[in-house]
C-alpha cells in the first residue's frame, strides 16, 4: 500500500483529534530466513489516530519518524525481560513485530485495549453485532404491537364484573369547580362545603338594577315586576344555567328600554 508521505505527516500532526497518546519504549524484531534481529529499546512518543499509529522522537516534534498501519495484525502481551511489554504482531512470516514497553499496569492495558480497537476489521465485526442487535430490536417491536396489549383486557374484565367495581360515594353536584346551593348532597341545602372542609354561606345577592325612570318614580317599571317574580337562589335553582337565564332577563329588558331611548332621541 502506497501512502503520500506530505498528507500522512500532514495529518500526524494535525487538530484533528488523536484517540490515544503518550509516551512508549520500542524495539522492533526481524524473522528473516529463520534469522532473529532485534534493536534495542529507544524511547518514542506514540499518537494513535484511527488506524495509523505514528510516532515521533520527542512530543513536541513536528514530524512523525514512523507509522504503523495497524491492519492484519494482533496487539497481545508479550514475555520480556522488561515489566509491562506488549506486542504487535502481523500475520506475514518476514513482518516486523513492534515490541512495546509502557510505564504502568494502566498504561498498558489503555493501550492494549485502544491498539486492538483501531482496525478496520474490529469496525466491521461491531457494526455487524450492533445491525444484529437492531434487527432483533425491530421484530421484537413488531411482535409486541401485534399481540393484545394485557392492561385493555384486564380492564376490560374487571369492569364487566360488577362485583370488582369499587363502591363510590355520590358526589356533589359541581358548576364551574363549586357545588351549587340547594343541591343534593349539600347539608340544608343553604350551604356548601368549601376547600377546607367547613361549610360556608350562599354568596349575598346582586343589587338590582333599576332604570333612571323607575327609580325616580320609586317604584319598578311594569317590564321589570314581571322579571322579579322568583328569586334567582331558589330551590328550582339547581344548576348555573338557570341563573344565567334569570339575570339574563334584566338584562335583556334594559337592553330593549335602552334602545327605544335611543330610537327616540334620533327622532
Amino acid at each position: 500500500m502506497k501512502l503520500n508521505e506530505r498528507s500522512v505527516a500532514h495529518y500526524a500532526t494535525c487538530d484533528s483529534p488523536a484517540d490515544h497518546a503518550g509516551f512508549l519504549r520500542k524495539r522492533v524484531e526481524r524473522h528473516h530466513h529463520h534469522a532473529h534481529h532485534t534493536t534495542s529499546y529507544q524511547r518514542r512518543w506514540f499518537v494513535l489516530k484511527g488506524n495509523l499509529l505514528f510516532y515521533f522522537e520527542e512530543r513536541e516534534s513536528r514530524e512523525p519518524m514512523g507509522l504503523v498501519v495497524l491492519e492484519g495484525c494482533t496487539v497481545e502481551l508479550c514475555e520480556a525481560a522488561e515489566e509491562f511489554a506488549f506486542a504487535i504482531r502481523f500475520d506475514d512470516a518476514g513482518a516486523k513485530a513492534y515490541v512495546l514497553v509502557a510505564n504502568g499496569q494502566a498504561a498498558m492495558e489503555a493501550w492494549v485495549k485502544a491498539l486492538s480497537r483501531a482496525s478496520f476489521d474490529y469496525m466491521r465485526l461491531v457494526v455487524r453485532e450492533l445491525e444484529k442487535q437492531l434487527e432483533e430490536a425491530c421484530k421484537s417491536l413488531a411482535a409486541c404491537r401485534k399481540s393484545p396489549r394485557r392492561s385493555s383486557s384486564g380492564r376490560k374484565r374487571h369492569l364487566s364484573n360488577p362485583a370488582l367495581l369499587p363502591v363510590q360515594e355520590k358526589p356533589a353536584v359541581l358548576e364551574n369547580g363549586y357545588c351549587t346551593w340547594g343541591s343534593s348532597g349539600v347539608p340544608g341545602g343553604t350551604s356548601c362545603p368549601d376547600r377546607d372542609g367547613g361549610y360556608s354561606k350562599p354568596p349575598p345577592l346582586p343589587p338590582r338594577r333599576r332604570s333612571a325612570a323607575g327609580s325616580a318614580a320609586g317604584s319598578p317599571m311594569p317590564s321589570l315586576s314581571l322579571a322579579l317574580q322568583e328569586s334567582p337562589v331558589s330551590p328550582e335553582t339547581a344548576c348555573f344555567s338557570k341563573l344565567h337565564n334569570w339575570y339574563g332577563q334584566e338584562i335583556a329588558v334594559l337592553r330593549r328600554e335602552w334602545l327605544e331611548r335611543q330610537q327616540r332621541g334620533n327622532l
